[in-house]
C-alpha cells in the first residue's frame, strides 16, 4: 500500500538512526495507526509505529533509543512519531500482560510507559500492519483474541474517556479550553466513535470510518457535530457548522456522554 512521502521519510531516518546507535538492535518496524487504516492526515494525524527489538531493552538499549527518537525528533518533529518496542514474544502473548515499554508519547521518550501496549495496537499490526522491516504482518506470530479486545475497549471508555469527559466539561481548566479549539473535538468525539464500533462489530475502524459509522449508528441530532468532526479532520476550507467555539464544544462533550451512556449502559433490545 502506497504511503505519504513524509512518512517514508520519517521511517526511513528512525532505521538509519538506530542502526548507527545500536546496531543489531531494531529487527521489526511496522506502521500502524492511521497509516495503516489508510486514514492519515498529516495536519493531525501522528505516525504510529511498533518497533520489535531484537531483546527485551537493557538499560544501555533505552539509552540509545532516547537517542535515536532525538534525533528523529530534531529532524523531523512534526507529526509525531509515536509507539513502543516490544519484542517478538511481546506480540504473541496478550498485551495486557505485557509490563511497561520503551515509548514515545507526545514526541517524547519514556523509558516505561504502557499507553499503546493494549489490544487495539496488536489487531491493527496483525491486520493492517505495514512492514517498514521485518516479516509480513501475516507471517507473525500476533495475540489477536476478540473477548479480549471487547473488554479492553470497554475499559478504555468506562475509565479513560469518563474521566476524560469529566475534566473536560471543567472549562477554566487545560482540557477544558483545549476543546474550544477545533482538534481536540474532532479528534475525542471520532475516537469514542472508533470504541463503540468496536464494542458492536468486533472489527477496527479509522477515526475517519468511525465518524461515517457515527452517521447512521446514531439519531440524526447528532449528525451535525459529527460532520463537523469529519470536516476538521479532514482539513476542509468550508466553514464551521456551528456559529462559535462554545456551541460546538457543548455539542462534541454532549455527544461523548451519549456515546458513553450507549455503550456502558445500552438499553434492553
Amino acid at each position: 500500500m502506497p504511503i505519504h512521502p513524509h512518512v517514508q521519510t520519517v521511517a526511513e531516518a528512525f532505521l538509519s538512526a538506530a542502526d548507527s546507535e545500536a546496531p543489531g538492535l531494531v529487527e521489526g518496524l511496522y506502521l500502524t495507526g492511521s497509516v495503516a487504516l489508510s486514514d492519515f492526515r498529516p495536519h493531525v494525524s501522528d505516525i504510529d509505529f511498533v518497533v520489535v527489538t531484537a531483546r527485551t531493552c537493557r538499560d544501555t538499549d533505552r539509552d540509545a533509543l532516547r537517542r535515536v527518537h532525538a534525533r528523529v525528533r530534531a529532524a523531523h518533529s512534526r507529526p509525531q512519531f509515536n509507539g513502543i518496542h516490544v519484542t517478538w514474544e511481546d506480540l504473541a502473548n496478550d498485551p495486557r500482560a505485557c509490563s511497561a515499554v520503551p515509548s514515545v508519547l507526545s514526541g517524547r521518550f519514556r523509558s516505561r510507559a504502557s499507553a499503546d501496549v493494549n489490544p487495539v495496537t496488536w489487531r491493527v499490526l496483525a491486520e493492517k500492519g505495514i512492514a517498514m522491516r521485518g516479516p509480513l504482518p501475516v507471517e507473525l506470530d500476533v495475540w489477536d483474541e476478540r473477548e479480549g479486545l471487547l473488554s479492553w475497549s470497554m475499559g478504555s471508555l468506562d475509565e479513560q474517556w469518563r474521566r476524560w469527559r469529566a475534566k473536560a466539561g471543567r472549562l477554566l481548566t487545560p482540557r477544558g479550553l483545549a476543546v474550544l479549539g477545533s482538534l481536540a473535538p474532532s479528534w475525542s468525539v471520532l475516537s469514542v466513535s472508533r470504541l463503540h464500533f468496536t464494542l458492536r462489530t468486533g472489527e477496527i475502524t479509522s477515526k475517519s470510518g468511525a465518524g461515517f459509522y457515527a452517521l447512521h449508528a446514531f439519531e440524526e441530532r447528532w449528525r451535525t457535530v459529527v460532520n463537523e468532526c469529519l470536516r476538521v479532520r479532514r482539513g476542509s476550507s468550508v466553514p464551521s457548522l456551528y456559529p462559535n467555539s462554545l456551541a460546538r464544544r457543548r455539542a462534541a462533550l454532549d455527544y461523548i456522554e451519549m456515546v458513553l451512556d450507549d455503550a456502558l449502559h445500552p438499553s434492553p433490545a
